[in-house]
């Protein structure tokens, strides 16, 4: 009898094929993510962790006011918000935000704006080309703001964001867990 030899191989068996699809869905479907900073402040916070969804670009595309995960650099990844789409015109007057001349809400920001008592803005008064050259959005390239204006790295200073630089799309956080949630 070699059930101990037929034992042993269908357990290692069983154990390289679960290794495998955790390393096939990691890298191809989702993939955990830790916010870095307060940039994201108040939708999201510093350690915040994340589950980004990898496959839903590769069959769609970013929406406006999508939370999204892209390469900034080889060795960062930073997480925004889609604020504009190829084609559109930003704008910016007296914290409100303008897309092709018509005004967009931006109910996530209400909580800082409140937080706000000293008589000034959260995001100050730009244009699209003001801050890129540029008077549109390019068509492949996204325009993304962190929620936190005033602290925020975001494409006022690095630029439009490459459709292909983009990771995912990131709204599920899972940890603390005492604060899972949907990120809006």
């Amino acid at each position: 009898m070699n059930f101990g030899r037929s034992e042993t191989y269908e357990w290692i068996k069983a154990v390289l094929i679960a290794l495998l699809l955790a390393v096939l869905i990691r890298y191809f479907l989702f993939a955990p993510i830790v916010v870095e900073g307060e940039s994201m402040v108040p939708t999201l916070h510093h350690s915040d962790r994340m589950i980004v969804n990898k496959i839903g670009y590769t069959i769609g595309e970013p929406e406006r006011f999508d939370i999204i995960v892209f390469h900034a650099s080889e060795e960062s990844d930073y997480i925004k918000r889609v604020i504009g789409l190829p084609g559109d015109t930003i704008e910016f007057i007296n914290d409100t935000l303008y897309i092709n001349g018509e005004i967009y809400e931006e109910p996530y920001l209400d909580e800082l704006k409140e937080e706000i008592n000293d008589g000034s803005t959260l995001t100050y008064d730009f244009t699209l080309e003001e801050v890129t050259n540029s008077v549109v959005v390019p068509e492949g390239y996204l325009f993304v703001m962190g929620d936190n204006r005033r602290r925020s790295l975001d494409s006022r200073d690095i630029g439009f964001i490459p459709y292909d630089e983009v990771v995912g799309e990131a709204n599920f956080v899972f940890w603390p867990f005492s604060d899972i949630r949907i990120a809006k």
